[in-house]
């Protein structure tokens, strides 16, 4: 009836999707307060208040063609606008030749691998990964190289990337800060990463693109900074959404930038622009293109994220978890009391706590805290992350 890919992928869906569905139905019983749902990277902060006054301004002004067809690559001011922006967080020129504006981080990924792959070529992921990266190289008849990180700082091991490029590697998706760890990559790892990727393209004779999805990029704590990519990998793409730092998950906005350093930069840019039309996307919100361009600063309150992760990481580590701290993100990844993640899940759910587990990440014997809930929920849950550990630690 349907494609066997796709009755395939049905059978092993999103695990983070169907602990939110367990979770409605643990609602119903138990009533929401008593329920504790960890499951779901879905921010609870509304946007700032600067971001509902750009959008209001631009309703009730009327400005012309806000609402028709623009370049596939999006507005022409707000391209320039996002090229400025990342030119002084770089250090590098980028002129809005170089950005195309996408609906959300994912449409940006999808783009830039449909843009990039031949059948079979290879891309880099490394472990833990956000869920559906797999599926998106799938999508476009690529294959998916696991590379696990190292497990005491969930950074990569240029080493180890080293060893898993071949003459089929095509490109290198990095996610820092990472989702699901929360831990962001050291410059120090990115750069010896870049180095290892010249070698090889040498080596080879190939290009290897790394691919830079930054949707965190500005929920960082304790004073840590991203490492600028563009800076660092000379064939570079950068594809951020405004999902998490402006709490705008369901407008569907974000960007792909592309280095100015890539060889024949514009025969890629033309390329993404064409992907954008022919995967259907035509072109990104037209309305909150423009939002965003006038919320380049802005963020959410970071501070109300770092004060929900210290009571989660504090009370975790008492209790006897195992976890590497996290400085960015909404996300706590704590070793799982035994070493079956999915069952430690399932039994956490007796005390109506809901986590997704390790595996759909590529990295079992871990689970995945989404701390982006109130604080009220977070101080109710405390007494049940006492009980789970209770049963499994006596």
């Amino acid at each position: 009836m349907i494609a066997e890919k796709i009755t395939r992928r049905l059978g092993s869906s999103s695990l983070i999707r169907a602990m939110f569905e367990e979770g409605e139905k643990l609602r119903k019983i138990y009533g929401k307060d008593k329920v504790y749902d960890f499951s779901l990277g879905n921010p609870d902060l509304e946007p700032p208040q600067a971001v509902k006054d750009t959008l209001k301004k631009l309703i009730l002004e009327d400005v012309p063609d806000l609402h028709k067809y623009m370049s596939n690559a999006g507005f022409a001011d707000v391209r320039e606008k996002v090229a400025s922006h990342l030119s002084r967080e770089n250090g590098i020129p980028l002129s809005p030749e170089n950005i195309v504006m996408t609906s959300g981080a994912a449409g940006g990924l999808n783009v830039i691998l449909m843009t990039l792959l031949d059948p079979d070529q290879e891309v880099i992921v490394f472990s833990p990964y956000f869920v559906d990266y797999l599926n998106y190289i799938e999508n476009f008849g690529g294959k998916a190289v696991i590379v696990p990180t190292n497990k005491d700082t969930f950074e990569p091991d240029p080493e180890l990337l080293k060893t898993s490029i071949t003459p089929r590697t095509k490109a290198v998706i990095i996610n820092s800060p990472n989702n699901p760890t929360g831990v962001i990559y050291s410059e120090e790892v990115l750069k010896r990463m870049a180095r290892v990727l010249e070698d090889k393209e040498k080596e080879y004779n190939t290009t290897i693109y790394v691919i830079s999805d930054e949707p965190y990029n500005r929920l960082v704590f304790d004073g840590f900074k991203v490492p600028g990519i563009l800076k660092i990998f000379k064939n570079s793409l950068l594809v951020n959404s405004f999902s998490k730092s402006l709490a705008l998950p369901g407008e569907r906005i974000g960007y792909i930038a592309a280095s100015s350093a890539i060889d024949n930069v514009s025969l890629l840019i033309n390329g993404l622009i064409y992907v954008s039309r022919v995967l259907g996307f035509i072109n990104a919100p037209s309305l909150f293109q423009k939002v965003v361009a006038e919320s380049l600063e802005v963020a959410v309150d970071t501070e109300i994220y770092r004060e929900r992760r210290d009571i989660l990481y504090n009370h975790l580590t008492e209790l006897g978890f195992s976890c590497v701290k996290p400085h960015g993100t909404f996300y706590l990844f704590p070793k799982s009391l035994i070493e079956d993640d999915g069952e430690f899940v399932r039994r956490a759910m007796k005390y109506n706590l809901l986590f997704t587990p390790g595996k759909g990440f590529g990295c079992p014997g871990y689970f995945r805290i989404a701390y982006c809930v109130s604080m009220e929920t977070i101080k109710n849950s405390l007494p049940a992350f006492e009980a789970l550990a209770k049963e499994f630690k006596g």
